[in-house]
């Protein structure tokens, strides 16, 4: 987005009132900022939406008197969406919004601009964002009118609260989230608190020393409408000084994972220097599910750009929000619902075409999202979503077949491979909707003959690890042991216990993990480990779908560890200790290898689909 030349001093001087008419430049300032093009933006809702549309209506600034007529600004905290209005009018009398992206000091002007029609004394805009946090950008929106002169109101929201406003408020707790940097003998620090709010102090200086914070919504690329928050110098007298506390989440604007730094600066030379940037820490899975939710695209309600792996994250996220009690992301389940629910062609959600009620050629990916509506349902008690699990359970059982082996779902439409993580999913899924159904018998049947056929497969081998797949001979294919397949035939076993409340399940399920966790295959130095996980000396070499089978592994056997009396607490603990400790950054991004490691040549590979596995090995420690 480019800003636009300032025109030359005599046409301006020329042309003041028409731009001052068309909102060009800000009155009555002489060397006002310069207005940006104006570019569309969609989030919940996109920019031009009509108000009726609106689900609430606040007044965040003050009302504007505009030469007798009354100029407000209407917002939808809800929606994230502002719009404006012109009251007392006039007959082309006209009402617009402005939009900045950079605390106000440029602006896209004009935006919604509507004039009041001979028959009527009011008109107001459209809606428009004040916030897009799927680029990343914190918005502010003010109202502007032309009546006989040009007037705006304030911006709304310029400080973020949430819900204590920035500059404001303490709590208790003080922690570093990363070194503090040295300047000319001064020591610039970040501090967090319990609420992870943050503040910077400077300390060893001297008079007119100064010190700050910045803060960026994309972890540090830019900082446009956040930078010199809290600005002040060290007082006379004094050898150091401290700003007042800020927020490094926005709620309201759905970014989470905003990113500080503390900077100062020494008053001999103007010398200045900054710390790291960081995520401020909360609770670990708190400050985990916030850097995963970074990633989460409002726009298209998914994280970008995985299909199967997005329902995982959803799960994940899910089970956060179970778990701790934060209602802060519940709005992404019916978000996700409500977006991805329709057909989609090949390469809009994945390679393949989406056929609507989340269904695929990919049998195994359909389940990951039946799966997925089942957890939606157990947080909302939603019937919406335990029928779409239904829907999709439906169409996985039309694969379900006798003629190979006996038994078994099929991996495709084409029906090409037989293998362990279509069928334990199935198990899962269809055991799962008995125990919700009451007087269910359709589902329990297939679940416990799904269940038998699996352990009848051959696909657990002698050791009590799970193996890929079948050959077409019906023959364990010996190919890779794969942590999710494991877990998963874990989490199959727990259902199955559930539902028919069988000791040789439960059994069964312990004997898999007792396999797992004693197996070189998954656990090195006592820490889960992917065979695509490469020493410290290199790169992962996981692709995007082995990136979160481990985490899938802790979710089930948290699973198992509950229906055991916490008997597997202790290995979940330690994996969570080290993830926390070694696989961390400063942004609290967490890695694909649990044990840490890599060089600065090699360093381990950090992306949503690892943060949402690492985050259930998080949740798998309480």
């Amino acid at each position: 987005m480019s800003v636009r030349p300032l025109p030359r001093l005599l046409l301006v001087l020329a042309l003041v009132p028409l731009l001052l008419a068309a909102g060009r430049i800000r009155a009555p300032e002489a060397a006002a900022p310069r207005p940006l093009a104006p570019a569309a933006v969609c989030s919940l809702h996109c920019d031009a939406t009509d108000p009726s549309r609106a689900t609430q209506e606040t007044f965040p600034v003050a009302e504007v008197n505009v030469n007798g007529r009354l100029l407000r600004l209407h917002v939808d905290d809800a929606a994230g969406m502002a719009w404006a209005s012109i009251d007392r009018g006039r007959p082309d009398d006209a009402v617009w919004l402005d939009r900045s992206w950079d605390g106000g000091a440029t602006w896209e002007g004009l935006l919604g601009k509507a004039a009041v029609p001979a028959t009527r004394t009011g008109a107001r805009t459209l809606m428009y964002n004040l916030y897009d946090p799927g680029a990343h950008r914190r918005g502010l929106l003010r109202a502007c009118g032309d009546a006989q002169g040009v007037t705006c109101t304030a911006w709304a929201h310029t400080a973020v609260c949430a819900p204590v406003c920035d500059g404001t408020g303490t709590a208790p707790g003080d922690t570093r989230p990363v070194a503090p940097t040295e300047l000319a003998g001064r020591t610039v620090a970040l501090h967090a608190d319990s609420a992870g709010r943050v503040w910077a102090t400077l300390a060893g200086g001297r008079a007119g020393d100064e010190v700050w914070l910045d803060r960026s919504w994309n972890g540090g690329e830019s900082w446009p409408d956040g930078s010199s928050l809290g600005r002040l110098p060290v007082p006379a007298g004094a050898t150091g000084t401290g700003t007042a506390r800020f927020n490094a989440t926005d709620p309201l604007g759905r970014l989470y994972g905003g990113a500080v730094r503390a900077c100062g600066r020494a008053v001999e030379g103007q010398n200045g220097s900054c710390t790291a940037w960081a995520r401020p820490v909360t609770t670990r899975s708190a400050a985990a599910a916030d850097a995963l939710m970074y990633s989460y695209d409002p726009t298209t309600a998914y994280w970008p750009s995985s299909w199967w792996n997005s329902a995982v994250a959803l799960t994940t996220v899910i089970d956060y929000l179970r778990k701790s009690g934060d209602t802060r992301y519940t709005w992404i389940v019916d978000r996700t619902f409500r977006t991805n629910r329709v057909a989609f062609p090949a390469g809009a959600r994945s390679s393949d075409p989406i056929e609507g009620h989340f269904i695929s050629r990919a049998t195994d990916d359909s389940e990951w999202w039946a799966l997925a509506w089942i957890d939606a349902y157990d947080l909302t008690h939603d019937r919406r979503y335990l029928d779409e699990a239904v829907t999709i359970a439906d169409y996985v059982s039309g694969y379900w077949d006798t003629g190979r082996c006996g038994g078994g779902v099929w991996w495709d439409r084409e029906r090409t491979y037989k293998n362990a993580v279509t069928t334990t999913l199935y198990v899962r899924l269809t055991a799962a909707l008995h125990n919700r159904l009451a007087s269910d018998t359709v589902w329990l049947h297939r679940a416990t003959t799904a269940w038998n056929w699996f352990l009848g497969s051959g696909l657990v081998n002698a050791s009590g690890l799970v193996n890929d797949g079948l050959t077409r001979d019906c023959a364990n294919n010996g190919q890779t042991v794969w942590s999710y397949n494991q877990g998963l035939a874990i989490g199959a076993a727990v259902e199955i216990r559930r539902a028919t409340g069988s000791a040789a399940a439960l059994a069964a399920a312990r004997r898999l993990a007792d396999a797992a966790l004693a197996s070189p295959a998954l656990v090195s130095s006592g820490i889960l480990t992917e065979s695509c996980d490469a020493p410290a000396s290199g790169p992962s070499d996981c692709d995007d779908n082995a990136k979160q089978f481990k985490g899938i592994f802790m979710r089930y056997l948290q699973d198992l560890n509950s229906a055991t009396g916490n008997a597997y607490l202790a290995f979940a603990a330690t994996q969570a200790d080290s993830v926390w400790s070694a696989a961390r950054d400063s942004l609290n991004r967490l890695g694909q290898r649990w044990s840490g490691g890599g060089t600065t040549d090699h360093p381990d590979i950090r992306d949503w689909r690892t943060q949402a596995s690492a985050l259930s090995a998080l949740l798998a420690a309480g």
